[in-house]
């Protein structure tokens, strides 16, 4: 790693509450006084993700530099998702609203300490989960929760960006969900059929542990974790919910958890929705596309789902300090 590498960032003016103005003066300002080469790559809308992301990664890896994402989980995912298998370095200043990513490895969320942070740090492998080879850091998933990050969206456009906005959103969306679907899982070559709620992959030790899932530690050791919440009613799912909010959620017994390493997951349909699209015959379960959420973003993927740890890390640049507790 060069001493002093340039720094390429990719700045999403629409993450969390912050003016995309302000935060590229104080960006500007700290790699003045660090006397750091940089350029910056701000994305205008959603149409100009993938395009604004791709030019940055190529930058930085023509100049074995540091490409840093400036805004929330989902923008975190978006440069890490096509970061990894380049040969730049990897940097994130976290500006949305949960931050899971930059908590856990203790990037602090005040921009001016994430940049002292980021001017001061080293790289660290990271794990990086894969679904179907999209990238995600903190969760994908299936089912209720793609719907909750959609509905908590347009809460977010309505009442404003907040972590109290975003925990309404999760209790009416949970109060009016009465779907499931109907999942085959094959895991070292054993498969199980279940009729779920929502299928929950974590890659995320922090949140894990927020909502008292004992897998969290696999995470630590090179694995994902798995929820499933059984099909329940309202009120067994508000009290799920709950349960989760005070952080005993592995202990219900309606949810089913595991850790590993690779997952096969094939839909055979989602009763009562249109979250499942058969590509090309309805009768085949394994041509099917699935709504996915991976790190907050929705996407639409084919089943089977193959959900695995990728075979190499992401290099993050974070303080030294921090890189034996992550």
């Amino acid at each position: 790693m060069h001493p002093n590498p340039s720094l390429f960032f990719v700045i999403n003016g629409g993450s969390g509450t912050s003016d995309s103005s302000a935060t590229r003066q104080t960006i500007e300002s700290a790699m003045r006084s660090a006397g750091r080469p940089y350029r910056m790559f701000v994305i205008d809308g959603p149409s100009d993700v993938d395009s604004t992301v791709k030019q940055a990664v190529e930058a930085a890896s023509a100049e074995s530099g540091v490409v840093v994402a400036v805004g929330g989980d989902g923008t975190i995912n978006a440069v890490a998702n096509t970061a990894l298998g380049s040969r730049c370095l990897f940097g994130a200043l976290p500006q949305g609203t949960f931050n899971y990513f930059g908590r856990t490895h203790g990037i602090p969320e005040d921009l001016q300490g994430a940049l002292d942070d980021l001017l001061q740090g080293e790289p660290s492998p990271v794990q990086v989960g894969l679904v179907n080879d999209r990238v995600f850091l903190v969760n994908a998933s299936v089912g209720l929760y793609p719907e909750l990050l959609e509905d908590r969206e347009a809460f977010k456009q309505r009442y404003g960006r907040s972590r109290l906005v975003a925990l309404w959103s999760a209790f009416v969306t949970a109060l009016h969900h009465h779907r499931s679907l109907d999942l085959e899982l094959e895991q070292e070559g054993e498969r199980v059929h279940l009729r779920s709620t929502t299928l929950f992959i974590g890659n995320n030790r922090l949140q894990l542990e927020q909502v008292g899932m004992r897998e969290a530690e696999a995470v630590k050791e090179g694995q994902l974790a798995a929820i499933a919440v059984n099909h329940v009613g309202t009120l067994a799912m508000l009290w799920l919910a709950a349960r989760g909010a005070l952080g005993r959620l592995g202990d219900a017994d309606n949810v089913t958890s595991f850790s590993f390493r690779s997952l096969t997951v094939t839909s055979f349909g989602k009763r009562g929705s249109h979250q499942t699209r058969p590509a090309t015959s309805s009768h085949n379960p394994r041509k099917r596309r699935i709504k996915v959420a991976a790190d907050g973003e929705i996407m639409w993927l084919h089943t089977p789902l193959e959900f695995r740890v990728a075979p190499e890390p992401l290099l993050l640049i974070k303080r030294r300090t921090d890189i034996d507790a992550a």
